[in-house]
């Protein structure tokens, strides 16, 4: 059964469907309180992957992208389909318009998955230059009539996606996508080894995608998803997920009007890691666990015990808890042991975060502010240091303010 619908027995003859959201309160805490959002999730990249000062304020949008250069663009072989008269399509910033013109594309090559050489061989410029003008004039296109061949879709939607004023997954977030890349595992001795820790960078990944504009957000599920599917076919097609990485890792990725050359030793990392989303984009486009559940008590705590640092912790067993009756109803219950136990691990969840941080005065205060919320919670050895210290000005997690996150 899907994951979004549930069924719900009562005394009903008939059950129940309940069709919920998963991500429902992290969507509701982006629109309802974008800046306590967006702090949430960066504070959490920040934890997973090391962004310099420069870089960082390059990810928020404080900084603009600093970015590989060069004189000439990379692109060539699309020239020929390029006009100088843009239309609502190509050519033109991303919009919701452009998508849905773009997703007849999708939905023909999702139903020809078994062409060999999709997105490698080009297929015919004169079929594509005629469909490319359908598209930017927002024509509603019957592609099953065999005027066209799926080579020729493929061809244009790479097209379309290397001429987007700025890539996909933006310029914004290149510095990250390549720190990504260098998350690996640790042996026993806690050093590092070149296994990819695969974990710790879906996380980051998830992360930083929650960060992109809605329209890249769309459209970057429906691209992933087809080739996802296209790569599950490779056994018809010849095209692995490495194989249609280094066909759209240029035109999604890679910044834009580059030569390989400016990008020196990164194009491979640019390349594997488009391959990794391919691989893992059923996983991706979904909340960590744990944003989930701060979001969900931002929303349904009632009684908050604030941090001096404006970090508020729902006290256990504040709020009602839904739980089951024996006829399978969903029900609700105030501080019933269900409920201490769901929230109470939240908290030591987010408690193991900030114990991942860098050692500083900062960290120190956090964990010592947790002890007080959970008794038992381990203290580092360095806490009572500052346990005598009173700072009475708002401070930051993870170098980022966290206000009324939850």
């Amino acid at each position: 059964m899907d994951e979004n619908v549930s069924v719900v027995n009562s005394q009903d003859p008939a059950p129940q469907l309940v069709i919920f959201n998963p991500d429902f309160f992290v969507e509701r805490l982006k629109h309802e309180r974008p800046q306590v959002f967006t702090e949430l999730v960066l504070s959490n990249i920040t934890r997973l992957i090391d962004l310099p000062g420069d870089e960082f304020a390059q990810l928020t949008g404080e900084a603009d992208p600093r970015l590989p250069t060069a004189h000439t663009g990379f692109l060539r072989s699309f020239n020929f389909l390029k006009r100088k008269d843009k239309g609502v399509v190509f050519g033109a910033p991303l919009t919701e318009e452009g998508i849905a013109q773009i997703h007849q594309l999708i939905e023909y090559l999702s139903k020809n998955l078994h062409v060999e050489g999709l997105f490698r061989v080009p297929g015919h410029s004169l079929r594509q230059a005629a469909l490319r003008e359908m598209l930017n004039a927002g024509t509603e296109i019957d592609l099953e009539t065999g005027d066209f061949h799926p080579n020729d879709a493929a061809t244009l939607l790479k097209a379309f996606l290397g001429e987007l004023p700025e890539p996909l997954l933006t310029h914004r977030h290149y510095h990250a996508y390549l720190k990504i890349a260098e998350l690996t595992q640790f042996d026993e001795k806690g050093n590092k080894t070149s296994v990819p820790d695969k974990e710790r960078q879906i996380e980051t990944f998830q992360l930083l995608f929650m960060l992109l504009p809605p329209a890249n957000y769309s459209l970057l599920k429906l691209l992933l998803d087809l080739l996802y599917h296209t790569a599950r076919n490779q056994h018809n097609n010849k095209m692995s997920a490495i194989n249609l990485a280094t066909m759209v890792a240029p035109h999604i990725i890679w910044p834009k009007h580059v030569q390989a050359s400016d990008l020196q030793g990164n194009i491979k990392k640019l390349n594997n890691s488009v391959a990794f989303l391919i691989k893992h984009s059923q996983k991706l486009f979904r909340a960590p666990a744990y944003v989930k559940e701060l979001a969900r008590m931002h929303f349904k705590g009632s009684t908050t015990s604030q941090f001096t640092d404006g970090l508020a912790l729902c006290g256990v067993g504040a709020h009602p808890s839904p739980s089951k009756r024996a006829g399978g109803a969903v029900t609700s219950t105030d501080g019933t042991t269900s409920s201490n136990t769901h929230t109470e691990l939240a908290l030591r969840e987010l408690y193991q975060q900030v114990s991942s941080m860098p050692e500083s005065a900062k960290k120190k205060k956090l964990i010592r502010q947790f002890a007080k919320q959970i008794p038992g919670t381990p203290l580092s050895d360095q806490q009572t240091l500052y346990s005598n210290r009173k700072h009475r000005r708002s401070r930051s997690f993870g170098g980022i303010r966290v206000s009324s996150i939850i």
